[in-house]
């Protein structure tokens, strides 16, 4: 077959403008690879058998510094020795093998610790002889503090959980022993296990910080059908109470909500109760909560006399579980409760 000389120059130009192409898209590629780069924080560095440095790219802290490129391993940058030790030693033994290698690295930083993942790859030639080694490093110290922080949070629950049905299986036992038939125990153990729940709620929704006193307090007189706005009269501090405090609390406040509901202020339709909390001076400079629930009975009010849960919980269970003290009065037509707490299951500010 004869080409005509036209149709070699044109085929010629072809070539060329194949050729522009081709080289353009090459360019392309590696722009878009160095964006890649850069957005996802990877340093990349090749060096031939000798560990010299032919190129480096997006190279970052510690990996590079003023006086230019730090090569991982070769012990002039920032990096402690015995990593600088553990990354030649990963790359002399790539060169040997041909075989990649993978590292994680934790550097002392200003802030506490930056954690790396490393992967050295052999650069084969066309016999597959190793003539140089490609190292990627990416930093992965973000990942590493969010794994670090859900284990703390895993332990947290673990532990709060422990205590929760620490609680949960005391309520239970004493509430038997105070209950003379399986449904009274039912009933009672049910509002007892719903107390806790609530005061739960709230603790889970301030991330485990705790619960307000003030929203504590209404919430759980509110679950009674009792309309805080008109039924309680809270005054004073509001401070901010830990889990511990929040669910012992509230347990308190339970019990003398359904104490009331039953024979007290709220069972009538215009009683009321009064909350104060005073913040007080106590032994050596500390500050305690000061608690007081107070309700007038009145006459006919029918306040049992023998030793219930309820005043069991009030006057030793919940003091106990907050170093605090408590005292139960009942006299002629008024029912005051005060439990005092010090300055560790609460906060102010």
């Amino acid at each position: 077959m004869q080409l005509r000389t036209g149709d070699m120059k044109d085929r010629g130009r072809g070539d060329e403008i194949i050729a522009l192409q081709s080289a353009e898209s090459g360019m392309q590629l590696g722009r878009a690879l160095l964006h890649a780069l850069h957005n996802a924080g990877i340093s990349v560095l090749y060096q031939n058998r000798e560990m010299k440095t032919v190129w480096a790219r997006n190279m970052r802290p510690p990996w590079i510094s003023d006086t230019g490129i730090s090569d991982p391993g070769d012990g002039h940058g920032i990096l402690p020795l015995a990593q600088v030790e553990r990354i030649g030693a990963a790359k002399r033994k790539v060169v040997a093998s041909g075989n990649p290698e993978h590292l994680e690295l934790s550097i002392p930083a200003d802030d506490g610790v930056r954690w790396f993942q490393i992967w050295v790859d052999a650069d084969h030639d066309d016999g597959g002889a190793v003539q140089g080694i490609v190292t990627t490093m990416v930093e992965t110290t973000e990942q590493k503090r969010r794994e670090q922080t859900l284990k703390t949070l895993l332990r947290e629950v673990s532990h709060r959980s422990k205590n929760l049905l620490a609680i949960i299986q005391s309520i239970a036992t004493q509430t038997s022993r105070y209950s003379d038939t399986l449904s009274d125990f039912l009933t009672r153990f049910r509002g007892r296990l719903q107390s806790l729940a609530s005061s739960q709620d709230l603790v889970t929704s301030s991330n485990w910080r705790g619960a307000a006193l003030r929203e504590l307090v209404s919430g759980q007189v509110g679950r009674y059908g009792a309309d805080p706005v008109r039924s309680l009269r809270f005054r004073g501090a509001n401070p901010y109470l830990n889990p511990n405090a929040a669910l012992h609390i509230g347990l308190a406040i339970h019990e003398l909500a359904v104490n009331s509901v039953s024979y007290g202020a709220l069972s009538r339709a215009d009683g009321f109760v009064e909350v104060t909390a005073d913040l007080t001076a106590a032994s050596a400079g500390e500050t305690a909560l000061a608690l007081t629930w107070t309700e007038a009975i009145g006459a006919n009010d029918n306040q049992p006399s023998e030793k219930r849960f309820g005043s069991v919980a009030l006057e030793r269970v919940v003091p106990a579980s907050l170093n605090g003290t408590a005292k139960l009065e009942i006299s002629g037509d008024r029912l005051e409760y005060h439990l005092v707490v010090p300055r560790g299951n609460f906060e102010t500010d």
